[in-house]
């Protein structure tokens, strides 16, 4: 049994790490701001399950306060921060890129030092794919070039990542960078392809697509996530180590529509758009390291995980009311 912090708790794979943790009986503080990128009710719904837990403890706060950072870490005094408070989206972070650094960048730093001076055993950052921007090398492994960043949100990760093996070399931190494959599943966000489609697609009303829909992804389940960023946890990492956490079986645009027509029963309305700036033409994960030292292994197709995911969004029954603010 561990004391966790973990930031962005409220989210969507935060949430579902912080169920995997109160089931193994560890004590967990959750820090979230519950900003309005997206209905913060949502995030209220996914930590309905744990509010009576002895072991769960809610703190409302922004990673962007030194000040409260500091003290939380100094008061609560946790083993391991996982970190994934994060402004996340390629297309938001182009129209506010300015906030899009105070928060995944001025943030990260801010839970690094404080990790640091009241010295924290283990820190994990969530990173992202899209650090490998427009990458011609498949698949990405964590060793390829990060000179190809083409959004303000890559560009931060990439930043978070730099910090984190900055505060490695200097104060010998174990730090562990997860650099996720665009993840999906249960309380996924509303503006996300997956739940999007989904929601419109049952609505009766269009999907928008960009390009020719040969776009692909590495779409990865998010239970395969949380055993991937547990498996982090008790790895003893000797300095900064990096790893990819995906599904490495990229599917199309045009591909996963198809499948969730299946899964669904309905007709998909495709409205048909120009590419958008930012995006990239597929993101592919190399799970050779993961494997051989997490000992990560996805267990989910597309298709099953599609299949918990649409068996969730029409169990809610208000899908058709939840918008993005996005």
């Amino acid at each position: 049994m561990k004391k966790f912090l973990v930031t962005g708790g409220a989210g969507f794979i935060g949430s579902h790490f912080i169920e995997a943790l109160l089931k193994d009986e560890n004590q967990v503080i959750c820090l979230d701001d519950f900003n309005d990128f997206y209905n913060p009710q949502l995030k209220e719904k996914n930590i309905d399950g744990f509010r009576d837990n002895e072991k769960f403890t809610l703190v409302r706060g922004d990673i962007r306060d030194s000040k409260l950072v500091e003290e939380l870490l100094t008061r609560e005094r946790p083993e391991v921060i996982v970190h994934l408070a994060a402004r996340a989206g390629v297309r938001p972070s182009i129209r506010e890129p300015k906030l899009y650094e105070e928060v995944n960048v001025a943030g990260t730093l801010n839970l690094l030092e404080a990790s640091r001076l009241v010295g924290v055993k283990k820190f994990i950052f969530g990173s992202s794919s899209s650090v490998y921007g427009v990458n011609s090398k498949m698949p990405f492994s964590e060793g390829d070039s990060l000179l190809n960043s083409v959004s303000p949100y890559s560009a931060t990760k990439i930043a978070g990542e730099a910090l984190c093996n900055c505060y490695a070399h200097l104060y010998g931190f174990p730090i562990v960078s997860l650099r996720f494959f665009t993840v999906y599943g249960p309380r996924q966000r509303p503006d996300l392809a997956i739940r999007n489609f989904s929601q419109l697609m049952l609505q009766g009303k269009e999907i928008t697509l960009f390009g020719k829909g040969d776009t692909a992804r590495d779409y990865t389940f998010v239970e395969d996530i949380v055993c991937g960023i547990l498996s982090a946890v008790n790895y003893q990492p000797k300095k900064h180590e990096i790893f990819n956490l995906g599904n490495s079986e990229p599917i199309k645009l045009i591909e996963l529509v198809e499948i969730l027509e299946d899964v669904l029963g309905v007709k998909a309305k495709i409205k048909w758009e120009d590419e958008q700036p930012g995006d990239v033409p597929i993101t592919y994960a190399d799970l050779d390291k993961s494997g051989d030292l997490l000992g990560y292994k996805p267990q989910t197709t597309i298709k099953n995980g599609l299949k918990i995911f649409v068996e969730w969004i029409v169990n809610r029954k208000d899908y058709t009311q939840e918008q993005s603010n996005d």
